[in-house]
C-alpha cells in the first residue's frame, strides 16, 4: 500500500503533535500501569505481617459484618465487604457516612477508618495510572488522552506501513542517535501495536463510560438514564426498604448459595471475592456476591440474592451476561490483564514498560529532529522539551520508588501516618525532580535524575529487608513469593536505571557535540 507524500506528511505531523500533547500523561499511565500488575502483592509487601497471620474464616467475616452494622446504622443502607481469601487475607468492610466519606473497618477496628489497611501503596500507584493523581477530573482527562493515544497509534501505522517489512527489525546503533531512537521507537510501537490499540480502546471506555451513557441518554434511555443506570451497572435489583425488620441470613449460607447458583449455571469454579449489601436487616435486603469464575475473558461474575432467604434475584455470570455487563467485564479484564495464567501479568508488565519507553523516545525524537547540527547553542523549545521530559518522566520513576521506600519506613516508625506520608513523599519528590530538571542543563538533569532513580529504587529491597527482616533470600526460603517478586523487580529496575545513567554520561561526553544532551566543550587555552 502506497500513500502520497502529502498524506504521509499530514499523518506525520498529526502523529508528532498528538504524541507530544498526550505523551507525558501516557508515560505516567504506562509506567504506573506496569507496577499495578503487582496490585495484589503490594498490600502484602507494604505490611508483611499479613503473611504470617492465620487465615480468616467466614465466621470472622460474619463478626466484622455484625459489628459494623451494630455500630454504624448508615452502613445498613449500602455496605461492601471483601471475603477472606488468597488475595485479601482479612475481610474489609466499607461504606459511606452521612457526609459521603468512605470509611473502612476490619478485624478489631470497627470504628471506621478513612483508609483501608495495607492498601495505600497499591491505591496510590493505581490512582497515578488512571487519574495522574488528579482528583475528579483526572479520570476524564485520561479518557481524552486515551482517545488521542488511539489517534497517534493509527497515524503512526499509516506512516510506517509502506516500509514496515524493511525497517521493522532494523536496529542501527552508532553515532547517529536519532536513527537509533527512531529504530527502537518503531520496533516497539509496531510489535506491540495490537496491545496498544487494546489499551487505548479499553482505557477510553473505562474512563469515559459515564460520559458515553450521558451522551446516549436521549437516544437510548429516553432521558431516564438515572433510572436505567443500576440495571446497566449492577446485578442486584433496586428494592426500597420496607421498614419491616427481619433476621438476616448468615454469610456462610449466602456464600454457599452463591457458589451453588453459579455451579448450576455452568460455572465449574466460583470463588466469592466481595459482596454488596443493601437494606441490611430489612425484609427487602439484597446482597450481590461477586466472584472469580476462573478461565474466561472477564472471569468476574455476580449472583444477586435475597439477603434473608437466599432466593435468587438475578445473575450476571460469564457466558450468561447481558451486553452491558459483558462489555465492561471484558474491557476491565483486557485492560488490567485479569485473565489467563501466570504469564499474562508479566507480559502486561513488559508492555507497560515498553509503552513508557515509547512515549519517552517519542519526545527524544522530536528534540533530535529539530537539532541545529552546525551550532552548539540549541533552540529554547528543544531545551525546554528536554527538561520537561527528564523532570516529568524520570522524576516520576524517582517519586514512585521514593513512595515505596517511604511507606516501609513509616509503617514501622509512624504507622498511623504511613498512607498520608507516602503520598506527600511521592508528589513532593516528583515536584522536586521537575524543579531540579528545570534549573539544570538537560545533560546534567538526565544523568543526575537517572542516578537518583537507580539509588532510590535499589533502596526498596534494602529498606524492606531492614525494616521487616524479610530480605530477598529470606522471602524465597519461606515461600513468600509476592514479597520476593516486588523486591526482585525493584532490584532489576535499579540496575536498569544505573545502566541508563552511565549511557547518559557517555553520551554527554562522546556523543554528538551539538545536542541538548551534550556536555559543553571547553575552549582550549593557548600556551603562554
Amino acid at each position: 500500500m502506497k500513500f502520497s507524500s502529502l498524506t504521509l506528511r499530514t499523518f506525520t505531523t498529526l502523529h508528532t503533535w498528538v504524541g507530544l500533547v498526550a505523551g507525558f500523561a501516557l508515560f505516567v499511565a504506562f509506567y504506573a500501569g506496569a507496577i499495578t500488575v503487582f496490585h495484589h502483592d503490594l498490600p502484602l509487601w507494604q505490611s508483611p505481617q499479613a503473611m504470617t497471620q492465620p487465615a480468616q474464616t467466614l465466621d470472622d467475616a460474619q463478626r466484622l459484618l455484625d459489628g459494623v452494622l451494630a455500630r454504624h446504622p448508615e452502613a445498613r443502607q449500602h455496605l461492601g465487604m471483601t471475603f477472606p481469601g488468597a488475595e485479601t487475607p482479612q475481610s474489609v468492610a466499607y461504606w459511606q457516612d452521612a457526609k459521603g466519606t468512605w470509611l473502612f473497618a476490619w478485624a478489631d477496628q470497627y470504628d471506621g477508618s478513612p483508609t483501608p489497611p495495607q492498601a495505600g501503596l497499591a491505591e496510590l500507584v493505581n490512582e497515578l495510572h488512571y487519574t495522574l493523581g488528579l482528583p475528579v477530573a483526572g479520570i476524564y482527562l485520561m479518557g481524552v488522552v486515551s482517545l488521542l493515544y488511539g489517534l497517534a497509534l493509527l497515524s503512526g501505522l499509516v506512516i510506517h506501513l509502506p516500509k514496515l517489512v524493511g525497517d521493522l527489525f532494523a536496529l542501527r546503533p552508532g553515532r547517529n542517535l536519532k536513527q537509533m531512537w527512531q529504530d527502537a521507537h518503531n520496533v516497539i510501537g509496531v510489535l506491540s501495536l495490537p496491545f496498544h490499540l487494546l489499551f487505548a480502546v479499553t482505557g477510553a471506555l473505562l474512563c469515559l463510560v459515564f460520559l458515553q451513557m450521558a451522551a446516549l441518554n436521549p437516544l437510548i434511555y429516553e432521558g431516564k438514564l438515572l433510572a436505567a443506570l443500576p440495571a446497566a451497572m449492577d446485578t442486584a435489583p433496586i428494592r426500597a426498604a420496607s421498614g419491616e425488620p427481619v433476621r438476616a441470613g448468615s454469610l456462610a449460607m449466602l456464600h454457599a448459595r452463591a457458589i451453588a447458583v453459579a455451579n448450576d449455571q455452568g460455572q465449574a469454579r466460583f470463588e466469592p471475592a466481595y459482596l454488596k449489601l443493601a437494606n441490611a436487616g430489612d425484609a427487602n435486603a439484597v446482597i450481590e456476591i461477586t466472584g472469580d469464575g476462573g478461565v474466561s475473558l472477564g472471569p468476574l461474575g455476580a449472583v444477586a440474592l435475597d439477603a434473608n432467604t437466599g432466593d435468587v434475584l438475578h445473575t450476571q455470570l460469564p457466558g450468561r451476561r447481558d451486553a452491558n455487563h459483558a462489555t465492561l467485564a471484558t474491557a476491565y479484564a483486557l485492560h488490567f490483564g485479569e485473565f489467563g495464567n501466570g504469564l499474562v501479568p508479566w507480559l502486561y508488565f513488559a508492555l507497560g514498560l515498553g509503552g513508557a519507553f515509547l512515549f519517552y523516545s517519542g519526545n527524544l525524537l522530536w528534540i533530535e529532529s529539530r537539532r541545529k547540527r552546525r551550532q552548539q547553542a540549541q533552540g529554547r523549545a528543544q531545551i525546554n522539551m528536554a527538561r520537561a521530559t527528564v523532570g516529568v518522566c524520570i522524576g516520576l520513576c524517582v517519586a514512585i520508588s521514593a513512595a515505596f521506600v517511604g511507606v516501609q519506613l513509616l509503617e514501622h516508625l509512624a504507622p498511623a501516618h504511613a498512607d498520608a506520608g507516602m503520598r506527600w513523599i511521592c508528589f513532593l519528590v516528583w515536584g522536586g525532580c521537575a524543579l531540579w530538571a528545570a534549573l539544570r542543563a538537560p545533560w546534567q538533569a538526565a544523568r543526575e535524575l537517572l542516578w537518583a532513580a537507580a539509588i532510590v529504587t535499589a533502596l526498596i529491597p534494602l529498606v524492606h529487608g531492614a525494616m521487616s527482616g524479610l530480605w530477598l533470600w529470606t522471602s524465597a526460603q519461606r515461600g513468600y513469593w509476592p514479597l520476593f517478586w516486588v523486591d526482585g523487580v525493584a532490584l532489576a529496575m535499579a540496575i536498569g536505571f544505573a545502566a541508563m545513567a552511565r549511557a547518559s554520561s557517555r553520551r554527554a561526553i562522546h556523543g554528538e557535540p551539538n545536542s541538548v544532551w551534550a556536555r559543553p566543550q571547553r575552549l582550549a587555552t593557548p600556551a603562554p
